[in-house]
């Protein structure tokens, strides 16, 4: 009995038949992107409240060089303090000026942290398709075993659909995996760029109003 426990998800993998092996390579996928992204981000940060007070506080003295050297020194670490010292790299010019090269930044930042997004959806996609053609190559054979039995009875047919509907399951469970680390990843991102695009209209906007 424990032997056939600890063996039940390995038995599940070899009754889903060949279909199993792609939907394996793409759970390894998955769960490797995600993890990826989850590092990478945690190594970024995002926060930009901290950050704008600080720069808000420099501004309000008018030191533009000491902030440009604050934002220098955080730029290995910080989304928010790139895109704010490509904002003061054009301070004294216009403020269409300041916000394209601010929005440039962000928009390079942004592709940096979605950067693998891309792969979750296409697996979140793709892996339900595979595991539903697992399915239905499952049923042709069901289907063929039943038709050359001499004869059926219920659990012949019972156990060629049980058999079948594996893939279906597992791919369908590496679609909502997917789904929920893309729909978290992105939220995460999008926050960011949301307080990164607050954050430097109230530079700019304090900015030229100290310069009238």
């Amino acid at each position: 009995m424990s032997n056939a426990n600890g063996f039940l998800l390995l038995d599940f993998f070899y009754m889903g038949g060949i279909f199993m092996w792609p939907l394996l390579a793409f759970s390894i996928a998955v769960v490797s992107i995600a993890l990826e992204r989850i590092i990478y981000l945690m190594s970024r940060d995002l926060r930009m409240g901290k950050l704008n007070k600080t720069v808000m506080d420099y501004v309000h003295r008018k030191d533009i060089d000491g902030v440009k050297i604050f934002l220098a020194k955080k730029t290995k670490r910080s989304m928010g303090a790139r895109i704010l010292l490509a904002l003061f790299n054009h301070a004294g010019q216009s403020e269409h000026f300041m916000e394209k090269a601010a929005e440039t930044e962000a928009k390079n930042c942004v592709n940096e942290l979605e950067n693998g997004f891309d792969f979750l959806t296409a697996l979140g996609s793709l892996a339900p398709l595979t595991g539903f053609l697992g399915t239905v190559s499952g049923m042709i054979g069901a289907f063929k075993s039943i038709a050359e039995a001499a004869e059926v009875n219920a659990q012949i047919v019972a156990n060629g659909i049980y058999e079948a509907l594996i893939t279906t399951v597992f791919g369908l469970i590496i679609a909502i995996v997917a789904m929920i680390a893309n729909s978290l990843l992105t939220h995460a991102v999008d926050n960011f760029a949301a307080a990164a695009e607050k954050s430097c209209s109230e530079v700019i906007l304090e900015l030229a109003g100290s310069a009238h």
